[in-house]
């Protein structure tokens, strides 16, 4: 989920009463505070089954396809992706040696994994 998408959803969260307006923060942004009303979707949320994953990578989809591109658009594409997500690893390394949580590293250690398997998958593509 983009940050876009999350500022979004803010307004309509706060018109069903599941959000309330906090601070003013700096640069006229805008904190939100969890209602009651909020806690209690989210634990039922929470309790819920959780259903299929959709797994939506813009990045595998042009890998799928990139057989249809000239070599030098393809290594672009590969470096390109690849400098990304070593970035993303750093953060998933850092973030799961500062998770205290049981549940928290776990979600972490899988983002590392995650991470890694995407960067193997980039280095098995072809020239």
């Amino acid at each position: 989920m983009t940050r876009s998408q999350v500022y979004r959803e803010l307004p309509a969260l706060t018109d069903a009463g599941l959000l309330r307006l906090g601070k003013q923060g700096p640069r006229s942004s805008q904190q939100y505070a969890i209602t009651a009303a909020g806690k209690r979707a989210f634990k039922s949320w929470l309790n819920t089954e959780p259903g299929p994953d959709n797994v939506r990578s813009p990045l595998i989809l042009r890998l799928v396809y990139s057989g249809s591109l000239t070599p030098k658009q393809r290594a672009a594409l590969v470096e390109s992706a690849r400098a990304q997500y070593a970035v993303r690893l750093d953060e998933a390394k850092n973030a799961a040696k500062a998770a205290s949580d049981p549940y928290e590293k776990a979600a972490a250690d899988f983002t590392v994994a995650y991470n890694r398997a995407i960067i193997k998958l980039l280095d098995s593509i072809p020239d």
